[in-house]
């Protein structure tokens, strides 16, 4: 498996299977814009087939506060430790951040409690109508 930070060898087509159980799954053009678009980026990539196993995002102001929206790794390559290295490259990417905040469901809050993180409250909004950002017009 090998880790990269940098997307510029990557395209649309090696981001193939992502968004699992998605109602309205963003296409692999899309992804790859949201990719490109976050302050900073961790992905798995399988050297032998060329595609992108796994992937983790932040978004951040670079002082003193990031987000972490995304942490997928592929069905089929899941309990591999794959999705506990992108964790841990990203948060040591962030290691001089104040706060890093994640949402996650129940059933994950003590894979992310085994980092050091903190079970918290949040409030959010979710437009699922444009959750593919595909739009109709």
């Amino acid at each position: 498996m090998i880790y990269k930070s940098c997307l510029d060898e990557i395209s649309s087509d090696m981001l193939k299977g992502f968004f699992v159980d998605w109602l309205n799954r963003p296409n692999p053009e899309t992804h790859l814009k949201l990719l490109k678009n976050s302050s900073l980026v961790v992905i798995a990539l399988d050297e032998h087939t060329n595609q992108v196993v796994g992937f983790i995002t932040a978004i951040s102001d670079g002082v003193l506060s990031a987000y972490i929206p995304f942490l997928e790794v592929l069905p089929e390559y899941k309990n591999k430790g794959i999705g506990k290295e992108l964790l841990k490259r990203m948060l040591k990417k962030l290691d001089d951040i104040y706060m890093v905040d994640l949402c996650c469901d129940d059933d994950l809050v003590g894979y992310y409690e085994k980092f050091g993180m903190l079970k918290s409250n949040g409030m959010l909004v979710r437009n699922y109508e444009i959750q593919s950002h595909i739009s109709d017009k």
